[in-house]
This record gives C-alpha cells, structure tokens and sequence, in this order.
C-alpha cells in the first residue's frame, strides 16, 4: 500500500504539468490584453506597452510560461492582475467556501443517493423504485440554475424561512481561522452563528447535490441488485438473517465499489463545476472567483484557481483508489 501511495503521488508530478501546461497555452489563446482592460479603453499604446513590460506579457509564451512554473515550484501562485495582491494569500478563502458547500452537498447526496438505491434494489419494481428512479431522472435532468431560482422563490420569497443569498447574514461577521465557517463558529462556541451558517448552506447545498443524488442512487441501485443475485446474499437470506443485516451489512459492503468511484468524481466535478450554483446564491466560491479573473483577463488567478482544483480533483480520486482496498480486502496494491 504504502509503494502504490508513493508511486501514485510521484505521477501526480507529470500529470499537474502537463494539466499546467494546457491551462496555459489555453489562457494564452483567450482573446483580449489584460493591460487594456486595467488601463481602460482610453490608454495610450505607450501606457499599455509600459504596463505589459511590468506584468511580463511582453514576453515570449513559453518564458512566460516557465516563470510561471518556477514560482509554482517555490509556493508562488502568482499575483493577481486586478488586486496586486499574491493569489497564495487570497485564494483560500473562496476555495474553503467552494470546499464547504461541495461537502455538505455530497452528504445530502451520499445519504438520500445510498439510501434510495439500496431501497429500490431491496424492493425492485416496487412503486418506491419507481418514484425514486423517476426522481432520480428528473435530478439528473433538472437544470441547476432553474432550481437554484425555485428554492430562492418558494423557501425565501413566499415562506421566508431560508435566507436566499450569501454565507451568513450581512449584520454577521464570523471570525475565521480556517476559512470554514461551520468549523470556525464552533471553535468559537458562536451557535448563533453556526446555525446562521447551515441556514445559509441549506438552499445552495441542495441545489448542488441534485445531480450527484441522482447518479448515485442509480449507480448504488444497480451495484446492490448485481450483488443481491450472489449465492452468498441467498444464503444469508435462508439463514434467516435480518433484512436490514443482510441489506447494509453483506450487500452494500461487496457493491459500494462503484459507489465509491462515483462519489470521487463528483465530488472533484463539484469543486469546479459550482459556479451556477455560486452565482445564483451569491456565494463567494472558487468558481466565481475564476469567473470574475476571466472577466478581468486576470491571468495569474485563471491558471492558479484551475490548478488548485486539479490537484485537489486528483488527490480525490488517489484517496477513493485507496480507499478500495480498505473496503474490499480482495483488493491489493502490493
């Protein structure tokens, strides 16, 4: 295990330059001078030239490039074009608040998605496996900003019982230490504050874990009726065992492979995928944060965001590849 770990890590190194590389050459094609848009449209060709020697654009491509690559190499993500500020130091907090609302959407969706496969599997062709894969298709199906749109009218417009914007509320000033609001109000002991914080996380979470509760109810559905036609599963059933025993206990342990492989990707997806959802819900995350670099011609944010969410979509699917053989011991990585 620990061989397979350290080889899989060193891969991690080609893979986040070539990932680099792309990003790169990609941004570099994207049309428009960031010098323009800081100067403004009026600025003379002089200014532009003057403030493109500055930010190195006057460069060749490929020296650009690799200044890039080296300041990465030392922890330098770089310096935003519109703050003059090291991304290092600013990136953090949309990125824990991207991280904070993928979680709890992973979680409404492992729960309900688990749950809902392994009932319809356990009563197939029930009118619970119907209405269930039915949802399942509309989750699926649903756009994210309609939905996104419909809970802000129903839950804040009409009943007023979830607020439709924002991590907390604009009189609420929460004091960070690591970024994680849910976390940083319960260091704090302010539980006015953390429930502030879940009123906040309710809307957009469930609107970002639609699609992710969709597929893995389908996928956990399919797994457990492949697993439930093994002799094993007849047997424990002719022994006798209690249904919800053999159901969580044999079954789901031998079928959550593929389960485990959809939760890494979507979970990596989301990080990078939320924007809809941040925008909708006014949510200071990484992608809006990218976004707006993109709007700006802020090239030093677009490459450091999209990488930082590579490394960490990779790293995800390393622990879920690790993760199979604590689940399956038939799985070895020796």
């Amino acid at each position: 295990m620990a061989a397979y770990t350290i080889r899989r890590l060193l891969l991690l190194i080609p893979v986040l330059f070539g990932m680099s590389l792309l990003v790169f050459s990609i941004i570099y094609l994207i049309p428009g001078n960031p010098a323009q848009v800081v100067l403004g449209q009026r600025a003379t060709a002089e200014a532009i030239a003057e403030v493109e020697k500055q930010l190195g654009l006057d460069q060749p491509w490929y020296i650009q490039y690799f200044d890039y690559v080296g300041g990465l190499l030392t922890g330098d993500l770089g310096t935003s074009i519109k703050t003059k500020t090291a991304i290092a130091n600013e990136i953090w907090p949309y990125l824990a608040a991207t991280i904070e609302l993928t979680l709890i959407a992973m979680v409404i969706a492992i729960v309900v998605g688990v749950n809902a496969g392994i009932i319809s599997a356990w009563f197939q062709n029930s009118w619970f496996d119907y209405v269930a894969m039915v949802f399942a298709l509309i989750g699926v199906s649903m756009p994210i900003f309609w939905l996104g749109l419909m809970e802000q009218y129903i839950f804040s417009v009409e009943l007023q019982w979830l607020p439709s914007t924002g991590r907390v509320d604009a009189s609420t000033v929460v004091d960070s230490v690591t970024g994680l609001y849910l976390i940083d109000t319960m260091i704090h002991g302010e539980w006015e504050q953390f429930v502030n914080v879940i009123r906040h996380l309710i809307l957009p979470g469930i609107a970002l874990a639609t699609i992710p509760m969709a597929i893995i109810a389908r996928i956990t559905r399919s797994s457990m009726l492949e697993v439930m036609k093994s002799d094993f599963i007849r047997t424990a059933r002719a022994k006798g065992l209690n249904s919800f025993f053999v159901v969580y206990k044999h079954s789901l342990k031998n079928a959550v492979i593929p389960v485990l492989t959809v939760i890494g990707l979507q979970a990596g997806l989301l990080l990078g995928g939320a924007i809809l959802t941040e925008t909708i819900f006014g949510w200071p995350g990484i992608g809006r944060y990218i976004y707006d670099a993109i709007s700006f011609r802020d090239y030093p944010v677009i490459q450091s965001g999209i990488l930082v969410v590579a490394t960490i979509f990779v790293v995800i699917n390393l622990v879920v590849d690790l993760l199979y053989a604590a689940v399956d011991p038939r799985i070895k990585y020796d």
